[in-house]
Parts: structure tokens; sequence; C-alpha cells
């Protein structure tokens, strides 16, 4: 037992460690430099050979270039920035009850069977007799109740990056936002693949148009640690089986 103990001890000391280091400090922010937005706002494109249709563009003041008064500024390539609108409110209640109820009653004697039974009486026990033979009875009865009662409301706007343009045309973006209050780090991580006719002339896509979205927010620092158990309590929620 003791083995155990300086072993749990000797895990747990560079996670400990590490806590004490955080001690009166802010919770840092995670770098930007040399992430995957950072990477693919950084590449240079190719440069396009201007082609008859190119040069009558951009000879023209009203062309379809990203620059021009008419331009489609909304995000299409990698490296390009769009805003991801995310205002969840949603509500869920089930209720489910069930009730099932049943019984049952056998009864069969024998008063007279060509005098059968009276001979029989003759050698039964006292009190017993065949005119009651067999009586059998049975019930059974179960009920059950479940709900479910759930409530999420969150309305957040954060900026994502085009990390990759798929085959088919389908824009895998990638977000994240971190702020800073004192001594708590709120952060926010948004990630999905979205159709380019889905982003507006606002060069906006809410969430519900983001397929196989991953949005998580969450915060680090201080009074998230307090509302975190301790290591010791956690490991003991694991080992102990009562």
């Amino acid at each position: 037992m003791r083995s155990m103990l300086v072993l749990v001890a000797i895990l747990l000391l560079p996670i400990s460690c590490a806590r004490v280091a955080d001690v009166g400090k802010r919770p840092d922010f995670t770098p930007n430099s040399g992430t995957y937005e950072h990477r693919a706002m950084s590449i240079t494109p190719l440069p396009m050979s201007a082609g008859p249709e190119q040069a009558i563009d951009s000879a023209s003041l009203w062309s379809r270039d990203r620059a021009s008064l008419l331009g489609d500024r909304r995000a299409g390539k990698r490296g390009d920035i769009l805003t991801v609108v995310i205002e969840i409110d949603d509500k869920a209640e089930i209720s489910n009850s069930t009730e099932r109820s049943r019984s049952g009653s056998e009864k069969m004697g024998v008063p007279s069977f060509f005098g059968l039974p009276q001979r029989i009486d003759e050698h039964l026990p006292e009190g017993a007799s065949m005119a009651a033979a067999v009586e059998a009875k049975s019930s059974s009865s179960s009920e059950g109740d479940g709900s479910v009662q759930r409530r999420e409301k969150l309305t957040l706007r954060v900026a994502a990056t085009i990390v990759e343009v798929l085959q088919n045309g389908v824009l895998k973006i990638q977000g994240s936002q971190e702020v800073r209050v004192n001594f708590e780090l709120r952060e926010l991580l948004v990630t999905g693949y979205v159709r380019p006719e889905d982003i507006t002339r606002t060069n906006e896509i809410t969430y519900d148009k983001i397929a196989s979205a991953r949005i998580s927010y969450g915060g680090r620092g201080q009074i998230t640690d307090v509302q975190q158990p301790r290591y010791g309590q956690q490991v003991a929620d694991i080992l102990i089986p009562f």
C-alpha cells in the first residue's frame, strides 16, 4: 500500500509542480504564429496568366475583381477570413411513462367422479379434500417514468480562416479567439466544413450551415481552476469502487 502511495505521489509531482509554477501568474495566450490558420494565410497564391477576359475586366470600372466596387468579397480561397455567427438557443424536453399490469387465476375441483373423490378423501390428511384439488393465482405489475430537460443558449461571433479547399469545392474553416479578463482566459474554438454558396454577401455564415461543426467555449484561469475537483479527488473517484 505504501509503495502504491509513493508511486501516485511521484506521478502527480510534475503536475503539482506545474500548478505551483502558475501561482500568481495570469494564464498565457496560445501563440497564433505557426498555427494552421497562420500557415493558410501566409501562403502566396501562384500568379495567374492574364487572359482576354481578365484584360477586359482590368480595364472595366465594374470588373469582377474583389477590389472593385461590385466585386465579390466573400471568402473563397485558402487564407481568406469569414465571420462565423453562433446563435444557439436550444430547448429539449422528453417525458416517458410506462405502466403494465397483469393478473390471472386458475381453480380446479373434482367434487364427484364416480365416487372416487370420496374414496380418496378417506386416505387424505384431516381437512384435505379433492373437492378443491388445484387452485393457482398470479399477478404482476410494473411502472416506469423518465424525463429529460435541457436548455442551452449561446450567442457569439468569431472570425475563422479557410485552411483548406477540398476537391469538390467545400471549404474547411478553423477559427479561434481568446479573451483575457484579469486572471481568467476565455477560449472559443470553431472548426468545420462549409459550402461557398452558403456564405452571405456580408461574408458571414451561421453555425447551422457548418458541417461537422466543432464549437468549444470554455476557459482557463483561477476561476475555472477553483471549479474543478482536486487531482487527488479525481484519482480517488476512479480508484475507489464504493
